[in-house]
């Protein structure tokens, strides 16, 4: 097979789909692999050291694209790389489709078959491709949410930790999976109070003993999600539902209780995010306010960290890479369930109950 890795496009997205290691490995298996000149320098990753490990460097965007017969990303295709998309393509990387109708029409039309990171589900209902930047964007946020809680950022000049004799910032983590355990984690780390907000009450108890009681953990509804949130200096939002959209468990209404220069950032804005005033930015313009409230929703966080996010990511991607090249789209699907999870598009079709229900589009279900 030949396994195409083109240079990423989107705002300043600087992570890598393959790394030489990983192209290594597949040339040893009997593979080609092409990688676009510049693919990995925002990572650290050189031509030549793509080159030393077996890669072909193509001097353009399209000669990967129409060469390959499966390309490795890391985020969805932008409207400038629509035109590459072709019957019979794979396309391994994060989609994120359900708020993102034009790309499905776009993938359908083409009828290339479109594998999503961030849907491939473990027997025991992990999401392996999705945890390591999970991890990363979950750290991060607590990291961005401290930067722009001083005022010069526009927040409310809250030190996170506070100091003697004066109180730390509230931060609300809007779910405690992996993003906001993560969050959690560096929030109490830096003295932060911190409270999880979560309607799994298995969880709240194991995040109660993770962090041995010196946590808030709240069950969540509409009445307490409201009132932590005039308390908060900082709210994470930290929901997932894999596959399809986030729930909008913050109203409009309520940023009119929150206090003027709290931060919000939203984790979520991947799956549309989950607070109404939320829309996606970029790294470029990363900000905007609502009703004083200053929201931070970039749709590709772990961008701005590549080099540990591309490797953290290619070491969970590279074993699915491989076993797709070995085995080929029908049998690796058929072969393994994790794998024909993660199958989203197919053949002008939606594959994935999530993308369907969240575009009211017709499903198709792919057995073994």
């Amino acid at each position: 097979m030949v396994i195409g890795v083109p240079k990423e496009v989107k705002d300043h997205e600087t992570r890598v789909g393959l790394v030489p290691s990983g192209v290594a490995a597949l040339r040893e298996a009997g593979h080609v692999v092409i990688v676009e000149s510049g693919a990995g320098s925002g990572s650290s990753i050189t031509d030549d050291e793509y080159n030393a490990a077996g890669a072909a460097i193509a001097a353009s965007a399209g000669e990967v694209w129409s060469k390959s017969d499966m390309v490795v990303k890391v985020k969805e295709p932008q409207p400038s790389e629509y035109g590459q998309l072709r019957p019979g393509l794979i396309l391994f990387t994060y989609l994120h489709l359900a708020p993102l109708r034009e790309l499905t029409d776009r993938l359908l039309e083409a009828r290339v078959a479109g594998i999503a990171y961030e849907t491939i589900v473990e027997d025991d209902g992990s999401l392996p491709l999705l945890t390591p930047m999970s991890e990363v964007a979950g750290r991060m946020s607590v990291q961005v949410g401290a930067q722009y809680l001083e005022a010069p950022s526009g927040g409310r000049g809250v030190l996170l930790g506070g100091v003697p004799g004066v109180a730390p910032a509230n931060v609300v983590i809007l779910g405690g999976g992996v993003v906001g355990t993560n969050a959690a984690k560096i929030a109490h780390g830096m003295g932060a109070h911190v409270s999880i907000i979560d309607k799994n009450l298995p969880r709240l108890r194991q995040l109660d003993d993770i962090f041995n009681g010196q946590v808030v953990t709240l069950a969540s509804n509409q009445y307490t999600v409201h009132e932590s949130l005039k308390l908060a200096d900082l709210v994470i939002g930290a929901v997932l539902i894999p596959g399809a959209s986030a729930p909008k468990l913050v109203r409009r209404h309520t940023l009119a209780s929150m206090k003027r220069g709290a931060v919000l950032v939203d984790v979520a804005i991947d799956q549309g995010g989950c607070f109404e005033t939320s829309h996606p930015t970029t790294h470029t313009d990363p900000i905007y306010f609502v009703d004083g409230v200053l929201h931070y929703c970039v749709s590709n966080m772990p961008a701005a960290v590549p080099h540990t996010s591309t490797f953290g990511l290619t070491n969970a991607t590279f074993p699915y890479v491989l076993q797709l090249a070995n085995r080929g789209l029908e049998n690796a699907i058929a072969e393994w369930p994790s794998l024909r999870a993660g199958l989203n598009t197919l053949e002008g079709e939606v594959t994935h109950p999530g993308v369907a229900d969240s575009q009211d589009r017709a499903l198709r279900t792919v057995r073994a």
